[in-house]
């Protein structure tokens, strides 16, 4: 019974965090809040596949929520892959903790799993919408129990379902194998070489799909504008400095995609109650110092703080700019915050090592029966102390994240443009948009995975009343020429085949109106006007069946691995319900 009840027990509990969160979103509706965008149907444009002009950021996410659209509304398809990550990610710590202290009790877990969920870090990103980043997050300490496995020799399936997992973005890829890596590469095992290589060769699986579309497309990324690594530094909290909020496992760039809690000095409470809880395991994690595993997570946890804070300051700006502008690829260190998530990982396990004994206790003792009471009520406190840390991480982070219900406009202009062809240029200027729908806070133009046909993105940013150029140079040439008013000829010589016009958002129109006159509107209503451009010049066509390639793998890579656990799970119950032939 009390073995069922330390298994049950946290899967159940991180559930039942993860529905504390996420309640207001689990009714009918779609997530459109700044960067996150559901809809009912996604297709596979070559947006979705990361071989437009932009650089391939949603890889291959985009591909896959387009593939399960197919079969299930795509909104519910988000909902559920943002639980499940949620999830994931609590009851992972708990296993984490079980696996690397195998003396921590199930309160320590439960703290494990608190500290995991219920943090700045996961505040932040579900306001500023990053959904799919979260995926990488909960993979971490699921990633941290495959390696140790593999460590062991035992099978690599678990490790390739993680890193693949953590694969539906780019950033999470590299935050899985960078601890897949770390936990590997340290000392002790067998074929400390072997499992290293083993490691990459998965990691280049799971990175295919962004790998292959910025190698396809040129991505673009090299181009990124410097001014976008000001923008998008690690950002001071209240009372804590930009250290002080990255140790806190907050300072996101974004001050309006912060809960209410952390933008007063309760910031500083906030933190401190996690440090604190944090701090109270270093000792017991430091008597653990021959496991070289816990060393290495300590030394990517510091570097994982300390890199970002020294990337917000004038020097390191310099570096990153420069980092950007010679290395391929670098873009993906911009939004330099996100790599504190590899914290988390000793963050659980200090935090259940500082409610874990030594050595199991002998529960006929009567003064083992009290350290076991002093346990349970410690971790009950640590819990508390907790949640009351952020307060407002309830209820869709303080009610912010609602459902939001698309008028029936959209779905009929995709439905105009199923089976067109030509590209679509949207009005008024700019990515982000704010409908009578949405909600105060700015939101992605949801028409790129709305409709059908690709939509041309300029990837142009707003932040800090600043504005972050984009990599969309094709879309910025189109947005500009309808701005000034160019003929329709023009347009159609850029390959755009339609242009749709978003009437209920503020934004620039400039001449526009000179150039959509006499255009043909095939579907006009209060929220939405649809004009067909005639005489659309095809674009030139990108080789997509690398692309396509590259994301079988990444699926093979994922069910494979599921496959071969599940398999091996049913053979091994298979073995033990045998009777005895002896």
């Amino acid at each position: 019974m009390a073995w069922s009840r330390s298994r049950w027990t946290p899967p159940l509990y991180s559930l039942l965090l993860t529905v504390v969160i996420l309640g207001p979103l689990l009714g009918p509706g779609y997530l459109l809040l700044r960067d996150a965008v559901s809809t009912p149907r996604s297709y596979f444009t070559d947006s979705a596949w990361g071989i437009s002009d932009a650089a391939a950021r949603a890889v291959p996410q985009d591909a896959a929520v387009a593939a399960l659209s197919t079969v299930f509304d795509g909104g519910l398809v988000v909902k559920v892959i943002l639980l499940l990550a949620l999830w994931l990610a609590g009851w992972g710590a708990a296993v984490m903790a079980r696996t690397v202290l195998p003396t921590s009790p199930l309160p320590a877990q439960l703290v494990a799993s608190t500290v995991a969920v219920w943090n700045p870090y996961v505040a932040e990103r579900l306001l500023q919408g990053h959904w799919s980043l979260l995926v990488g997050y909960a993979a971490l300490p699921w990633t941290v129990v495959a390696a140790l496995a593999v460590r062991e020799g035992r099978s690599w399936w678990a490790l390739a379902v993680c890193l693949a997992a953590a694969g539906l973005t780019p950033t999470g890829a590299l935050l899985a194998a960078t601890t897949a890596l770390v936990v590997l590469a340290a000392p002790g095992g067998a074929r400390r070489g072997l499992r290293v290589v083993g490691a990459l060769v998965l990691t280049a699986v799971a990175s295919a799909p962004w790998l292959v579309a910025t190698a396809v497309s040129g991505g673009g990324v090299e181009q990124a504008d410097p001014a976008g690594w000001a923008a998008f530094a690690a950002r001071a909290e209240p009372g804590l400095g930009t250290l002080g909020s990255l140790a806190g496992l907050g300072g996101i760039w974004n001050a309006d995609a912060v809960p209410a809690s952390r933008t007063g000095l309760f910031a500083l409470v906030g933190t401190a109650i996690l440090l604190t809880v944090v701090a109270f395991g270093v000792r017991p994690l430091i008597r653990r110092r021959r496991n070289p595993v816990i060393l290495g997570l300590a030394v990517v946890a510091l570097l994982a703080i300390a890199a970002p804070a020294l990337a917000a300051t004038g020097p390191g700006l310099a570096v990153a700019r420069a980092l950007g502008e010679t290395v391929p690829g670098a873009g993906l260190l911009r939004d330099s915050q996100k790599w504190v998530a590899l914290a988390m990982p000793i963050y659980a396990l200090a935090a259940a090592a500082a409610f874990s004994h030594r050595h199991r206790p002998n529960p006929v003792q009567p003064t083992a029966l009290s350290a076991v009471q002093r346990t349970r009520f410690g971790s009950a406190v640590a819990i508390l102390a907790l949640l009351i840390a952020l307060p407002d991480l309830g209820w869709g982070v303080g009610n912010s994240m609602r459902p939001v219900a698309y008028p029936p406009s959209w779905k009929a202009v995709a439905a105009e443009l199923d089976g067109s062809a030509g590209d679509v240029a949207v009005l008024p200027a700019g990515m982000f948009r704010r409908f009578p729908y949405s909600g105060s806070a700015p939101v992605l133009d949801p028409a790129p995975r709305m409709l059908p046909l690709d939509v041309l993105q300029t990837g142009e940013l707003i932040v800090a009343g600043g504005t972050v150029r984009g990599e969309g140079r094709r879309a910025t040439d189109v947005q500009s020429a309808l701005l000034a008013g160019e003929s329709a000829a023009t347009i159609a010589h850029m390959g755009v085949g339609w242009v749709l016009v978003e009437h209920t958002t503020p934004g620039e129109l400039g001449e526009s109106e000179q150039t959509l006159n006499p255009l043909d509107a095939v579907y006009s209503d209060d929220q939405l006007t649809l004009y067909r451009v005639p005489d659309s010049e095809p674009t030139e066509s990108r080789p997509a069946a690398a692309v396509v390639v590259a994301h079988l793998a990444w699926v093979v890579l994922l069910l494979g691995g599921l496959a071969i656990g599940l398999m091996g799970r049913i053979r091994l119950r298979h073995i033990a319900g045998r009777p005895d032939q002896t």
